[in-house]
């Protein structure tokens, strides 16, 4: 009778998802080599090629889509097999930024739940300074947020690049001050733009101030304005008017991961967050 080692099952349902061999090697908190040889050992177990390598491009072969769902199954089958046994609910207090996460956030959280069903997420979107100090005091296990100029800590998960996005019709006339579309004065990355246009002197007002970073992104394909937007999360349909208006270029930014958690499901999701991130902007 064949039997699965289901850390290998974790393994290639982590390979499938982030379509990384190394991406799925931070998520389980080990090394690359390691996570081809337990997915090799799969492979021969099952007797079927289950993903096809190339150097650049990792993609799961027929067979490999075929045991996808049924892999997904039997982990969450053993998930609740251990939950029967361990009655202690598992929570993960989660803070991320607004701008960091964007319209990737279902996609992130996927990848969290897919990593461990049973574990309670409580997530709360906020700015970057905000979460930092919510983090300092208690408030989350781990927060995603910008770096702001006062800390060095943390570890870096990626870096964005800005333009300045608006609809394909969006009109500027000369003369006129550059029409705005932000969230509030709070946001580091609203700061970051008027800093950048106040210093090339080159006038604006706000057209639009939204609650979150979907409105901004409604606004901008409206027309109601520009934005600064990571490349990453810019509004699909959008483009980048910053070179054809002269308008000021802005500065990278880094996305950091402030964590305090213990628990090891809890740590094993906080790295399947950080691989998942890393992932999606590569």
């Amino acid at each position: 009778m064949r039997t699965l080692d289901l850390d290998a099952v974790e393994a290639f349902v982590l390979v499938a998802d982030l379509r990384s061999f190394t991406r799925a090697a931070e998520a389980l908190g080990t090394t690359q080599s390691a996570v081809s040889l337990k997915l090799k050992r799969l492979e021969d177990r099952l007797r079927r090629r289950l993903v096809e390598r190339t150097p650049r491009v990792v993609r799961l072969s027929a067979d490999g889509a075929a045991f996808l769902e049924r892999a997904r199954e039997l982990l969450s089958a053993h998930e609740r097999a251990l939950g029967k046994l361990d009655a202690t609910p598992r929570r993960l207090t989660l803070g991320i930024s607004d701008h960091a996460a964007g319209a990737e956030l279902p996609l992130l959280l996927a990848r969290i739940n897919a990593y461990d069903p049973g574990l309670a997420i409580e997530v709360r979107i906020g700015f970057s300074h905000e979460l930092i100090a919510g983090f300092d005091r208690g408030e989350f296990e781990a927060v995603v947020v910008r770096r702001t100029a006062d800390r060095r800590d943390g570890q870096v998960l990626l870096e964005d690049q800005f333009g300045w996005f608006a609809s394909p019709g969006f009109q500027h006339q000369p003369g006129e001050p550059l029409r705005l579309a932000t969230l509030d004065c709070r946001c580091g990355v609203r700061g970051m733009a008027v800093r950048a246009l106040d210093a090339a002197g080159i006038p604006w007002i706000e057209s639009f101030i939204g609650g979150g970073v979907s409105a901004v992104a409604a606004a901008v394909i409206a027309g109601l304005g520009v934005a600064p937007f990571a490349r990453r999360i810019a509004p699909i349909g959008a483009i980048d008017i910053g070179p054809g208006l002269s308008l000021p270029a802005l500065p990278a930014s880094e996305i950091v991961l402030y964590s305090a958690v213990a628990e090891p499901r809890a740590r094993g999701a906080i790295r399947t967050l950080a691989a998942a991130f890393r992932a999606v902007a590569a």
